[in-house]
This record gives C-alpha cells, sequence and structure tokens, in this order.
C-alpha cells in the first residue's frame, strides 16, 4: 500500500508563493502519472496539474505560466511550486499518484488573501 504525506501550504499575500511536495512511501512516481488537483468551499475537486512517467507535463489554464510540476525520484516527491497566487487559488490541494489516481495525499491547506 502506497501512501502519500503532503507538506508546504499555508497562507500567503496575492502575489507570493508557496511550495507544495508529496512524499510517496514507494517509487510510484515514476510508474504512473502523477497529479496535483484543488478543492475550493463549495465546489468540486477539479485538476490543477499533471506529469507523466515520461515528464510530459499538463496545466489547467488558469494556472499555466504560474505553476510548475515536478518530481524528484531520488527523494520520491512530488512537487508544485506556485508563484504569482491569486485569491481564486485558495483552496485545499491533493496530489495523486498511480493508476487511475488510487492513491491520494491528505490535502494541505492554501490560502491567498488578497
Amino acid at each position: 500500500q502506497v501512501q502519500l504525506v503532503q507538506s508546504g501550504g499555508g497562507l500567503v499575500q496575492a502575489g507570493g508563493s508557496l511550495r507544495l511536495s508529496c512524499a510517496a512511501s514507494g517509487n510510484i512516481f515514476s510508474a504512473d502519472t502523477a497529479g496535483w488537483y484543488r478543492q475550493a468551499l463549495g465546489q468540486e475537486r477539479a485538476l490543477v496539474a499533471l506529469i507523466n512517467p515520461g515528464g510530459s507535463t499538463y496545466y489547467v489554464n488558469s494556472v499555466k505560466g504560474r505553476f510548475t510540476i515536478s518530481r524528484d525520484y531520488i527523494r520520491n516527491t512530488l512537487n508544485l511550486q506556485m508563484n504569482n497566487l491569486k485569491p481564486e487559488d485558495t483552496a485545499i490541494y491533493y496530489c495523486a499518484a498511480g493508476r487511475g489516481s488510487e492513491y491520494w495525499g491528505q490535502g494541505t491547506q492554501v490560502t491567498v488573501s488578497s
């Protein structure tokens, strides 16, 4: 059973930066596509970014040019660097990995104040 443990997040002013990390108990990020999702208050969970085993990335339009998804194979971590944050980025962020996103992190709050 793979476990994903998230770190990072917190409160930041608009225009600031935060970095989220997701540490896996196994070498899962090289086997399947992994990604970051977010759920704002009162909304459904939504995709933010994906990275496949080949390193190709995908971002939703609202975060393109501001967020960067990456993997660290040595540390078995999935990362999300978030720059130029906006109040609308406020949400609980989740990492997901494994076939069909079968494994999820515990979630971490990101709050961006205006």
